[in-house]
């Protein structure tokens, strides 16, 4: 099927370029386009290409067995692409820019075959202009855009299998999750999730029940054969060395809002100092793991109390330390460093009144953060409406559903605007369609 552009779309595109461009320049003019966890990727990328070496440390120091998987593959590979002619990351951003506007563009066609109408491109606009993080990340080393595109493509494949029921659409569907599960580990959970899909699916279409069950084992078999790769590399069964640590950073957020940042940042050197005395990779993984699964366990109902307020959160974050990192007005030191100097600790020490005076005094930008928080409150508002509509399949709208909820709830409490990312796109088009159908009649049965 042939698509042509109208001029609606060459006014959407032309836009969308045109913001990518300036995002861009400014990329250039303020040069902060490394994030923390950049030259970890860059390493594995330059490690690939002299060595065939999967490993995201410094080559010159002692290997660690954390760094052999603590990046999966996905991204440095992409690095790669670009670092195998020229190891400049001015083109790495030139091609995430022009990822980001192909994400744009596909989700609006996506869904604009499935009731978007495209009269209200300028609320689409709104909602993606409207969220500075989709075009900061695509001027930085990281891989968020390119999770993206495969959350995207996952999404649209699974709408066309649900359509047509054509196996040839849960294979891709399942190339695009193993993409980008290998591309950062958030993603590598949902495979179970996949798995449960498409048998369910097998099992109502029996004419396809083979080939449907092979496409849905595809994800969870790339989990397990990486697994074992990193087995054989460390002698340990898993998928990343971060996961260790996952359930400790957790608590720590739980016990930093609950005892301060200062008490917060002491608790985590004293687990990593105890994790690090652990000379053996495997007992020191297992021992983290443990760990924190435990403390979790043992603040079980406040604590999920917290994670689902600070899921919730995520719809909503403007992301203002994203943006004062990338104009330089924050750096990651004074990040860490100061982080009872943020808005809701400020919120929380001063009052709701006296706290925001105090914080609008001290960030002069926060005007335009607050902007940015009304149109996501817009937006998720919208997103709401959509989901309750009966204009759409429940079936998509189930997943929509299940895709944003997985990501709100795998962030929590250590969520900011990038880990939404992959799903920020779906919640705007979703929400414009909704604004649609307010002012359309519904068709008559």
């Amino acid at each position: 099927m042939t698509w042509k552009a109208g001029r609606n779309d060459i006014i959407f595109i032309s836009i969308v370029v045109l913001v990518h461009l300036l995002f861009f320049l400014s990329a250039c003019h303020y040069t902060r386009i490394f994030m923390g966890d950049s030259f970890e990727y860059i390493y594995e990328a330059i490690n690939i290409k002299k060595d065939g070496w999967f490993y995201s440390g410094n080559p010159a120091l002692p290997a660690l067995p954390e760094y052999m998987t603590q990046r999966q593959p996905g991204y440095p590979l992409f690095l790669l692409s670009v670092y195998m002619f020229t190891i400049n990351n001015w083109v790495v951003l030139v091609l995430q820019n022009i990822l980001s506007v192909i994400n744009i563009m596909y989700i609006r066609h996506t869904f604009g075959r499935r009731g978007y109408q495209k009269r209200y491109d300028w609320l689409l606009l709104l909602f993606v202009v409207g969220y500075p993080s989709q075009f900061i990340n695509a001027n930085n080393i990281a891989p968020e855009i390119l999770l993206q595109t495969c959350t995207l493509f996952y999404l649209g494949n699974f709408i066309k299998l649900w359509q047509t029921g054509r196996p040839a659409n849960a294979l891709v569907m399942s190339l695009w999750l193993a993409g980008g599960l290998m591309v950062k580990p958030v993603l590598y959970p949902f495979a179970a999730v996949h798995l449960i899909l498409l048998l369910v699916m097998a099992l109502k279409n029996r004419a396809d029940m083979k080939r449907l069950a092979a496409a849905a084992l595809l994800p969870l078999a790339v989990v397990l054969l990486y697994n074992y790769s990193n087995y054989t590399r460390t002698g340990k069964f898993h998928f990343s060395s971060n996961q260790a640590f996952n359930a400790i950073y957790y608590f720590a957020a739980y016990f930093s809002q609950r005892n301060g940042a200062e008490a917060g940042q002491y608790f985590l050197r004293q687990e990593r100092a105890a994790t690090a005395e652990i000379p053996d990779y495997k007992t020191r993984y297992d021992y983290a793991n443990r760990r924190g699964l435990t403390l979790l366990k043992e603040n079980f109902v406040p604590y999920m109390g917290f994670h689902f307020k600070n899921a919730a959160r995520i719809l909503i974050e403007p992301g203002k330390a994203e943006i004062d990192l990338f104009t330089g007005r924050l750096t990651y030191g004074r990040l860490y460093s100061k982080a009872d100097e943020g808005f809701y600790a400020t919120v929380r020490k001063e009052g709701m009144v006296n706290g925001a005076r105090l914080f609008l005094a001290a960030n002069p930008s926060m005007p335009f953060i607050l902007a940015i928080l009304c149109i996501n409150c817009i937006k998720i508002a919208g997103l709401a409406l959509w989901l309750w509509s009966r204009r759409v399949a429940v079936q998509v709208r189930l997943f929509v559903f299940l895709l944003i909820g997985y990501f709100a709830l795998a962030a929590g409490p250590i969520a900011n605007t990038r880990y939404f990312l992959p799903v920020s796109l779906i919640a705007a088009v979703c929400a414009a369609m909704a604004v649609g159908y307010r002012n359309t009649p519904r068709p008559q049965k």
